[in-house]
């Protein structure tokens, strides 16, 4: 909240000395109060990046919306193709992903102000536009930077840590879809808005959006649809039955607004839910403030999020769906991976391991987040006819449990190669056991891409630098211990073999397959 707060004091500073109008307090509160979460994954590269990148879009959303006044047709196909663009760069990486999450901020910030409340007045506005979005990250980079070193943010994994693998057998990519997902979608919220409620469109389009942004999946999207369906109805309830209270340019309405703006933040880890609620309870208040009757409009409002709602869901699941499966088993492959980078790596080089260390557990979280959903659905009631015929997949969620069980283990094999790296790497009980687990993670791994499994590798003879340490050497109990961990690690690799079942078999008639 202390971005949102500094962006709204130099807001209402720039409002007043150079004669704005009131949106472009809306928009530097809109803008930080995403920048503020999003700013925490950023490295010093991102922020730089952020420096040109948003106050490029907030000048852009300034001009966006004079558009969408003049010209809604205009407009709306450029809020389309803004957005879904946004979307489309995820395919060059996660820097890409950050620096197009900063563009959709000031689009988002054009469906807020309620159409028609404040007029078009040219191009006063942009200049100043761009100056306050990047006040708002310098500020927020400040605020970060702090609440980092005094240990109340955690520091953001390396992009060594988050470098997502590429998977060049999905054609078109998952980016791709996603953004044309997010262009029916939104195509469809505009068309249907702008026919059935002609002053009050805004609601279908950014619910839309709402439900659409960040489905990872067909499971996901339904998931995070019901929450934030049934999340923003609720807080439109509850924000229409308290407005009315406080009337038209109310100073309370205002403390309210950034209230209920710090309870969704710290909500939003919970449940999409809760954010939800709260995001649309400040939409309402922030209608009531424009002066709109609240008791009028809860009918509309709450027809436009279903409507956004349905739309949203369907794009997902008609427009070249993501199945839930294939994320799953793309990110559990990605896992494994990331175990096999563990074994293979040199033991001696610390930092090298406690990065792959990084890697495989930061893949975990990605994998866990991915099979969110399908714990959701697991729990919810279904008749018996229904139930027959829903496909089981029963390794979507047990997998993540295997892989979890091996969070301990790699740490205690990551703590060992730290205390005793020459040990472990002359150990030839520890040597020959990290090959097998290799090998065992990539079979693995294949017979989750159903391809076959390579050949099995001679055995090395021992090497020089492999050879036991000397009768005079002291035990050192990191071997022991290390051997534990490994031990532990290969039986959730059999968990997994079983879930996943053997890769198909090479024969004559197969092409063998490159690389896992």
């Amino acid at each position: 909240m202390a971005t949102v707060l500094g962006a709204y004091g130099w807001a209402l500073l720039v409002e007043h000395e150079a004669g704005l109008r009131v949106d472009s307090v809306v928009q530097a509160v809109v803008i930080a109060s995403a920048l503020a979460r999003v700013q925490r994954l950023f490295d010093r590269t991102d922020r730089l990046v952020a420096c040109v990148v948003l106050p490029c879009a907030a000048a852009a959303g300034t001009e966006l919306s004079t558009l969408i006044q003049e010209h809604p047709l205009a407009g709306d196909a450029a809020f389309v193709v803004g957005v879904a663009g946004a979307i489309w760069v995820r395919r060059f990486g996660a820097r890409a992903t950050r620096a197009g999450t900063l563009v959709v901020l000031p689009l988002i910030a054009v469906l807020v102000v309620p159409a028609g409340m404040v007029p078009a007045d040219g191009h006063e506005g942009t200049a100043w536009a761009a100056v306050t979005a990047l006040a708002a990250v310098v500020w927020g980079t400040v605020v970060t930077w702090t609440a980092q070193r005094a240990g109340l943010v955690k520091r953001p994994p390396s992009a060594r840590v988050t470098t997502a693998l590429r998977s060049p057998r999905r054609r078109p990519g998952v980016s791709t879809r996603m953004a044309l997902q997010m262009a029916a979608a939104l195509t469809a919220a505009f068309a249907i808005g702008r026919n059935l409620w002609p002053d009050h469109w805004a609601w279908v389009v950014l619910t839309a959006f709402l439900v659409c942004s960040g489905a990872r999946s067909r499971g996901d999207v339904l998931v995070k649809g019901a929450w934030r369906t049934l999340g923003a109805a609720a807080g439109t309830v509850v924000a229409t039955a308290v407005s009315g209270e406080f009337g038209p340019r109310s100073d309370t309405a205002v403390v309210v607004i950034f209230v209920v703006l710090a309870v969704a933040t710290w909500l939003r880890e919970l449940s999409y839910a809760y954010w939800a609620a709260c995001v649309t309870a400040v939409l309402s208040l922030l209608y009531d403030w424009f002066g709109q009757s609240p008791g009028d409009l809860l009918h509309t409002r709450l027809a436009g999020i279903a409507v956004g709602a349905v739309l949203g869901v369907a794009a997902s699941w008609l427009v070249l769906p993501i199945r839930t499966e294939a994320v799953v088993r793309a990110r559990t492959a990605a896992v494994l991976t990331g175990l096999g980078e563990l074994m293979e790596a040199d033991w001696r080089n610390g930092p090298a391991v406690r990065t792959a260390q990084a890697r495989f557990t930061y893949r975990v979280e990605q994998l866990a987040t991915a099979t969110a959903p399908m714990r959701i659905l697991a729990a919810v009631p279904v008749p018996r006819a229904l139930s027959a015929q829903r496909h089981p997949d029963h390794f979507t969620l047990r997998s993540v449990t295997a892989l979890r069980r091996c969070a301990d283990p790699v740490d205690d094999l990551t703590d060992a190669a730290g205390r005793a790296p020459d040990a472990l790497t002359a150990d030839l009980a520890v040597t020959r056991r990290r090959a097998q687990i290799a090998a065992h993670a990539l079979t693995v791994r294949r017979a989750i891409g159903r391809r076959p499994a390579p050949p099995p590798a001679p055995e090395a003879p021992p090497q020089d630098h492999l050879a036991a340490p000397g009768p005079t050497s002291p035990p050192d109990r990191s071997v022991p211990t290390a051997l534990a961990a490994l031990d532990a690690i290969d039986t959730q690799l059999a968990v997994l073999s079983a879930l996943f079942g053997p890769p198909p078999v090479l024969t004559s008639e197969t092409p063998a397959a490159a690389g896992g």
